[in-house]
């Protein structure tokens, strides 16, 4: 390659007094010896869909069906025609390379140089699509996908770079050059995007591990030499963490129940945003195919979606799935660079520099969202302020009556979801997430780094780490389907996960008590305390407050002679009173659902909840063994039928 090479004809370079058609967009840079300023002036987006019409490369009615798009959309009409198949990804570049008299590059050919994706970071080139490619003599060649837009990024360039000469290159050849040359970097960063003070990344560097092994061991310490002492303390404890989380309960049923204000209607949006939606995925051979199909109702503009298929590099299963599947042009698959750390927050943390939508969404591998979503999700933060920075969508089951175990979990979501987490929310407290049919304003996931990528619970880290930055999250009422975990020890090994995931949470976020209280209020505090600290003491105890059932039943218990009746007589009663709010707090979320399971499963709950403890006995094991172990959920192991429905 030449200094002489033409990436920029002299016929695009004209004194920036000189005429030039309305709409067109111009990018004005001095000469490189001083002098007279020149613009680079863009041809119109219109002329660009003539040019493809006049070489056949796009029929008549097609360019009128883009062109209409486009001024709905007020999006890009490179995107429109690559979505909507009208035009071949290469015939595009190539029409565009000659409508703007530029070079043509595939930087997967010729390399970039790396340095000078350094100068102005990987990330940039992702986001911007484009691609500092070589210098050529004085000037530095960037290529970019959206030739259209260059002129808004030519003062940063020209900063970072001086004399800069455009070219172009698809997108898909960016990013993939991109992701070669700097991959490691950016993984990197996946790793470590959420600020160290706010990460569990140090757990066990910075004496916390240590910390909770110790407290075991004075437990372990306290039983030996006085167990009923320490029958007592677990007792109050228990029945405290009790008695405020009942205390909660109730009052989000009642917050829920209470009338509120009719949504407004929908609003007139001149121009919608691209939404991002990444779904990481690992060892979903058998579901891949079901998920493209599921996703693929959606009714968003598909110019406007963008959906990234973010699959782990040694994962060949899902990748060779995934390779034989017809993807549409709007997903995409995304590979993560292999590393120790295999977790879904990392993958998520990767793909977020890759996402080309100013609204990012999270999908599981199993999904099955209603179809007008994201139309939803768009409407609601149009609605509101910058301050709602994430919407969680209500999760469902499409498996309800597989067995017992399905049936119990459709109900405790049913109690989560419809009733509980809307109750916190017009309690005024902060929510902690679910982990899928998630959405964020891209600008405030980054500003708080994104997913913390060692957290085993990133979503419910994620909503408190929120709500610390001043951000709030609402429920929004649309429907995401997926697969009940109902086998008995997959059940515990998910749960397990997420219970140890709340420890870290809790842990982490702990570490400055004060700071906690200052950034999210007395109530959001105590709120925080409730949810976590009491929802784990709840599990770990159970066994302590099992005990007491024993009562009724005639058995006396070890406790009955160091306490008074009184008191034992309120124990109970406060164990009837926390049974009746359960049951009618999952009563009233099954009634929210459209499943017909009969009520009268409701009273097998208490057969269900055991499981949990024994998940938190495996979660406390693991804080200490393996706190970064992610202990995968298998997915696709029914009819798919049914799953379609």
């Amino acid at each position: 390659m030449t200094a002489s090479t033409p990436f920029l004809s002299p016929d695009l370079l004209q004194p920036a007094d000189a005429a030039v058609d309305k709409g067109a967009s111009v990018a004005t840079s001095p000469k490189p010896n001083g002098g007279k300023r020149y613009s680079v002036t863009a041809p119109s987006v219109r002329s660009l869909g003539v040019t493809l019409l006049r070489e056949g490369a796009l029929s008549a009615h097609d360019l009128v069906t883009a062109l209409s798009l486009q001024k709905r959309h007020r999006g890009r009409l490179s995107d429109i025609l690559l979505s909507r198949q009208m035009v071949a990804e290469e015939t595009l570049y190539k029409a565009q390379a000659r409508h703007w008299n530029v070079r043509l590059l595939d930087p997967m050919d010729q390399p970039a140089d790396p340095r000078l994706i350094d100068d102005i970071g990987a990330a940039t080139c992702l986001r911007d699509g484009l691609i500092p490619w070589q210098r050529v003599g004085k000037a530095v060649v960037v290529a970019t996908a959206h030739p259209e837009e260059f002129a808004s990024h030519y003062p940063r360039l020209r900063a970072a770079f001086g004399t800069v000469i455009m070219a172009i290159a698809p997108a898909s050849k960016i990013e993939a050059a991109v992701l070669r040359a700097r991959s490691a970097a950016l993984n990197h960063a996946a790793e470590n995007r959420v600020a160290e003070a706010e990460s569990c990344r140090d757990w066990g560097r910075d004496g916390l591990a240590v910390k909770v092994a110790l407290i075991l061991g004075v437990f372990g310490l306290g039983l030996w030499l006085s167990p009923a002492f320490m029958a007592l303390a677990f007792t109050f404890w228990a029945t405290l963490t009790l008695a405020l989380s009942t205390a909660l309960r109730a009052g989000a049923v009642f917050a829920a129940l209470r009338n509120t204000a009719p949504p407004p209607p929908d609003p007139i949006i001149a121009r919608l945003p691209t939404v991002s939606i990444m779904v990481a995925l690992f060892k979903e051979g058998n579901i891949a195919p079901r998920l493209i199909r599921r996703l693929s109702r959606l009714d968003y503009p598909r110019d406007l979606l963008d959906i990234l298929l973010v699959v782990e590099e040694k994962d060949h299963l899902t990748r060779d799935a995934l390779k034989s599947a017809d993807l549409p042009p709007w997903m995409r698959v995304v590979v993560v660079p292999d590393g120790p750390l295999k977790t879904k927050p990392r993958a998520l943390n990767f793909g977020l520099d890759l996402c080309r939508g100013s609204i990012i969404g999270v999908y599981d591998a199993e999904d099955a969202p209603e179809p007008d979503q994201i139309h939803k999700v768009v409407n609601r933060f149009y609605q509101r302020g910058a301050d709602v920075a994430c919407l969680q969508g209500v999760l469902d089951f499409y498996n309800p009556r597989t067995n017992w175990l399905s049936r119990c979990f459709t109900m405790e979501y049913a109690a989560w979801f419809r009733v509980i987490l809307p109750g916190l929310q017009k309690l005024g407290m902060a929510i902690p997430l679910g982990g899928t049919t998630l959405f964020f304003r891209r600008a405030a996931l980054e500003e708080l780094g994104g997913w913390d990528a060692h957290n085993v619970t990133e979503d419910a880290d994620l909503g408190m780490r929120l709500a610390r930055y001043g951000y709030s999250a609402e429920i929004i009422d649309t429907v995401t389907e997926e697969e009940a975990n109902c086998r008995a020890l997959p059940w515990v090994r998910q749960r397990s996960r997420w219970l140890k995931g709340y420890m870290m949470t809790w842990a982490v976020h702990m570490r400055d008590p004060m700071l906690l209280w200052r950034q999210l209020g007395p109530r959001k505090f105590i709120g925080f305390q409730i949810l976590f600290l009491c929802t784990l003491s709840q599990f770990l105890l159970a066994p302590v407050l099992w005990s007491f059932w024993l009562v009724p039943l005639g058995v006396p218990h070890p406790l009955a002679t160091a306490l008074p009746p009184v008191v034992m007589l309120g124990l109970m009663g406060l164990y009837l009173l926390t049974e009746v709010i359960n049951i009618t707090l999952n009563v009233i979320g099954l009634r929210k659902t459209n499943h017909k399971l009969n009520p009268l499963w409701v009273g097998t709950l208490h057969f269900y909840f055991p499981l949990g403890a024994l998940a938190s006995y495996k979660a406390a094991w693991e804080m200490v063994s393996k706190p970064f172990y992610w202990d995968k959920t298998s997915h696709g192991h029914f009819d798919p039928s049914e799953a379609d429905h």
